[in-house]
């Protein structure tokens, strides 16, 4: 019997939620039946496995992520553009760690072709565009900005930038303008 109220998209919403407070790790079925005071069994008649509500939470946080993305980045060119995108990824972060968390989970191809992953690698080359980089150094740039919005999230998640008396956002400030002025620069030697 399914129980009134629950369905797989309360269900990954919940997850999410739980994400963010504990840790995208510790999302398992068995936890998120305790948040609905249900006994796991309850929850297969929703979902089928951890993986799925793990895949239904990245699938979820990586469209909010997009979309958020998206309207930031509205309307701008160039290091404005620049800016925007990388501030709302770093922002989406600090506001949900655990979602995005999630947003790295491993996806198989066909799912990861169907998510809204596909539109993130599109913003990315829109932003690119502004600085007029052939390939294959836009294939560089776009893996660059990944590499280095999502390390700087991660590493300041985890403190790592707790330890000196230059603030965390001066860094930030600081390497986006060194992004800026190597995409400005050109293909690298």
């Amino acid at each position: 019997m399914v129980r009134a109220g629950l369905s797989p998209e309360r269900l990954t919403l919940a997850g999410a939620e739980l994400a963010d407070e504990a840790g995208f790790d510790q999302v398992t079925l068995s936890a998120l039946a305790r948040r609905f005071d249900v006994k796991p069994a309850s929850l297969y008649s929703h979902l089928k496995n951890s993986h799925e509500l793990k895949t239904r939470i990245a699938l979820f946080a990586l469209k909010e992520m997009a979309d958020r993305v998206a309207y930031a980045v509205a309307g701008r060119a160039g290091k404005d553009a620049l800016t925007a995108f990388a501030n709302a990824y770093r922002d989406y972060a600090r506001a949900h760690p655990g979602r995005y968390e999630a947003a790295r989970y491993r996806l198989d191809p066909q799912t990861a072709a169907a998510s809204a992953g596909p539109r993130h690698a599109q913003m990315t080359r829109a932003i690119l565009r502004g600085y007029n980089l052939a390939e294959p150094d836009q294939t560089h740039a776009v893996r660059m900005l990944g590499s280095v919005f999502h390390g700087y999230a991660a590493l300041e998640a985890a403190g790592a930038f707790d330890h000196t008396d230059i603030a965390a956002q001066e860094s930030w400030a600081w390497t986006l303008d060194a992004l800026d002025a190597a995409l400005r620069g050109g293909s690298a030697p």
